[in-house]
C-alpha cells in the first residue's frame, strides 16, 4: 500500500491495537505502518499515564502546523480531540490555549485545559484577553480548583484583586446550568459555579 492510501485508510487518533484491527495485520506490521507514516511527517506520538502509546494522524504534522487541542495534549494528562484550527508560523500560548478551551464550552477540553496552569506565568496576558471575552472570573474559579489537584505557577496578585467578584456581581456560569457539588467554596469566593465535582478530577491525582 502507498504511504498516502496508508494515511487516509487510518488518519485520526489511532493505538498500535486500532491499528491491527483496521488493517487486519499483526502487531509487528502494524508497528511498520507506524514506521512508514511517522517517517513521512504524518504521526505525532503521546503516551498516556499508563505507557500506552497513542498516535496522531494528520496531514497538519506533515505540514508542520499546530492546533489548540495539540497544546492541550502536549500539556494534559486528559487527550483530547476536535475541529482542528491549525496554525502555521506561530505556536499559541498556553494563556492564548485557555481562553480557547473555555469559548468553546466543551466540557471535556475545558477539564483537560486545567493543567495549563502548570505553566502559565503571563497573567496580565490572560487578563486582557479574558476582560475581552468576559471570562476574567473563570479563570480565576478554575485556578483554584487546578490547584487543589496539583502544582501551579502562582497567579500575580494584580490579577486575583481585580478578578474578584464585587458585592453587586451576580453568580455566572463556566457551562450554563452546571454546578458542583464538591467545590463550593471556591463558587463562593469567585461566584462562579464550577461545572466539575470530585471525581471528574481522577486524572489528575
Amino acid at each position: 500500500m502507498r504511504t498516502n492510501s496508508l494515511f487516509k485508510s487510518v488518519e485520526g487518533v489511532q493505538t498500535i491495537k486500532s491499528i491491527m484491527t483496521l488493517q487486519r495485520v499483526s502487531k509487528k506490521k502494524a508497528i511498520y505502518l507506524i514506521h512508514r507514516l511517522r517517517k513521512a511527517g504524518y504521526v505525532k506520538t503521546k503516551k498516556t499515564k499508563e505507557g500506552m502509546r497513542i498516535y496522531y494522524i494528520s496531514l497538519e504534522n506533515k505540514f508542520k502546523g499546530i492546533s489548540y487541542y495539540d497544546m492541550i495534549n502536549d500539556n494534559s494528562p486528559i487527550k483530547v480531540t476536535g475541529p482542528k484550527y491549525i496554525i502555521y508560523g506561530k505556536k499559541p500560548t498556553l494563556e492564548e490555549t485557555l481562553i480557547f478551551a473555555l469559548k468553546t464550552k466543551e466540557l471535556r477540553l475545558i477539564l483537560a485545559s486545567l493543567a495549563l496552569f502548570r505553566n502559565i506565568t503571563d497573567w496580565s496576558s490572560i487578563y486582557q484577553m479574558a476582560k475581552k471575552e468576559n471570562l476574567i472570573r473563570q479563570i480565576g474559579a478554575l485556578y483554584d480548583l487546578a490547584r487543589k489537584f496539583f502544582m501551579v505557577r502562582k497567579m500575580s496578585e494584580r490579577f486575583r484583586n481585580n478578578a474578584l467578584p464585587k458585592k453587586k456581581d451576580n453568580n455566572i456560569y463556566v457551562l450554563q446550568g452546571l454546578k458542583s457539588k464538591d467545590f463550593k467554596t471556591i463558587e463562593e469566593t469567585w461566584k462562579v459555579y464550577l461545572p466539575f465535582n470530585k471525581a471528574d478530577l481522577e486524572d489528575y491525582q
